[in-house]
């Protein structure tokens, strides 16, 4: 069963913009904070932005001013829109999602990864 789908990942020239979504699936009873990381190769996966259930943000500091993460509890979706992308953005992208699930109580879950590259 797949309980995180993730999309918008792709190839943008630099200073472009790309906003990623990913749906939780409805396994999920409740979804407490959901985020975005990403890990560039020959790099450890790193924190990018993640939101919590009130709606509080957290950006790491190379996406802080570029970067937007927002949540529709509707649609049960995270998204990252990417402004002004750089290089050094390049990665393969993963959203998480913490929350409850009925049969199993709480428990975590990565997507599957969708890549961003940002090149010239």
């Amino acid at each position: 069963q797949v309980l995180l789908v993730e999309s918008g990942g792709g190839l943008v020239q630099p200073g472009g913009s790309l906003t990623l979504s990913c749906a939780a699936s409805e396994s999920f009873a409740s979804i407490n904070a959901m985020g975005w990381y990403r890990q560039a190769p020959g790099k450890q996966r790193e924190l990018v932005a993640d939101i919590t259930g009130s709606g509080t943000t957290h950006y790491a500091d190379s996406a802080k001013g570029r970067f937007s993460i927002s949540r529709d509890n509707v649609k049960r979706t995270v998204y990252l829109q990417m402004n002004n992308l750089k290089p050094e953005d390049t990665a393969v992208y993963y959203c998480h999602v913490e929350g409850w699930e009925n049969l199993r109580g709480p428990t975590e879950h990565w997507g599957q990864g969708t890549q961003v590259t940002v090149s010239s």
